[in-house]
């Protein structure tokens, strides 16, 4: 099953379980979704549920904020998350924060969903990764997922939370296929939101990553099995919260950690975890200091070649992995 089919099933799934949810964005409904994510919905659940949009973020956005506060379930989507700048007033103070200000009276049961990162070569305007801005958000959940597996339980747990979340997608898993479980295909397959996976376990090196980096990180550890060195590879898929547990338990049993992520290295992801470690008694589980390995710190450049050198692939991966692992190896 490809990730695209993963989506769709899942959306058409929930529409259908409740009533009180509908999809919202630009060119999702007849259009059938620019990346088709949304085929054949429209046509199944007509215009009430399915709203198509002008190119207006900030104003379909505060329509989304707006209906979920009368007790709606709307899925708002972002052609790509880059756009959604244009709506982050609304999704900061309009969501994020409005059932802590209304002491605990107005949750805010919205989901916001799109491609998050970088593509091929569509230059640095629609390239950024948001993982790290939205999760220093207090009032948001954030899932990050990579497989057909992830974007099915995922999708599910955030249509049925009662608070904001935020799910980061990728443009290039949309037509990757992974295997999916008879337990996945169940109609109320969740995945816990905070709830990490161990997806190859290893005693050399923890390799925590999430979303379109977990399958150049998976092809790492396969190189790095190749060469002696087992790594164990911490698919996250939740950002906040994060399975601190997981990631402490795995630190545990390989004494070394290293995170991958295509974002940039400054205030990243991986920043987040390396401090988390370090501020806490799993630091003396380490033999060798925890690094990032992330993209470079450049806004993305609109050459497909240069692209592909700005975030981490598998050779670069791997490489981190062996200087971190030193000479034993």
């Amino acid at each position: 099953m490809t990730v695209r089919d993963a989506l769709n099933m899942a959306l058409d799934e929930e529409l259908a379980r409740d009533e009180k949810v509908f999809i919202i964005g630009e060119e999702i409904a007849e259009f059938d979704g620019a990346y088709k994510i949304t085929r054949g919905l429209w046509k199944k659940y007509g215009d009430k549920r399915m709203i198509d949009t002008p190119i207006t973020e900030a104003g379909f956005c505060g329509i989304a904020i707006g209906a979920a506060l009368l007790g709606l379930k709307p899925i708002c989507e972002f052609m790509t998350f880059n756009f959604a700048m244009q709506a982050i007033d609304r999704i900061i103070n309009g969501a994020a924060k409005n059932l802590y200000m209304s002491a605990g009276r107005y949750p805010v049961p919205v989901l916001f969903r799109g491609p998050n990162g970088n593509a091929k070569g569509l230059a640095a305007q629609h390239s950024q990764c948001f993982a790290a801005w939205f999760m220093s958000a207090p009032g948001l959940k954030v899932v990050s997922p990579s497989t057909c597996e992830d974007y099915r339980g995922c999708l599910k747990a955030a249509v049925r939370d009662p608070d904001p979340v935020i799910m980061l997608e990728s443009e290039l898993l949309y037509n990757l296929e992974f295997p999916v479980s008879d337990q996945a295909m169940d109609k109320d397959y969740q995945i816990p939101i905070g709830k990490a996976k161990v997806e190859k376990p290893g005693k050399h090196i923890t390799l925590v990553t999430h979303g379109q980096a977990y399958v150049y990180t998976l092809q790492a550890a396969e190189i790095l099995a190749g060469q002696g060195i087992e790594a164990e590879v911490v698919n996250l898929r939740s950002l906040r919260p994060l399975d601190w547990d997981t990631v402490f338990k795995s630190i545990g049993k390989t004494h070394r950690l290293m995170t991958v992520e295509l974002g940039w290295p400054r205030c990243g992801v991986g920043s987040e975890i390396v401090a988390t470690v370090m501020e806490n008694p799993v630091f003396f589980q380490l033999d060798a200091p925890a690094v990032r390995c992330t993209g470079i710190d450049v806004p993305m450049p609109y050459s497909e070649k240069i692209e592909y050198e700005c975030t981490p692939k598998d050779h670069h991966i791997a490489d981190y992995a062996k200087r971190v692992c030193g000479t034993k190896f």
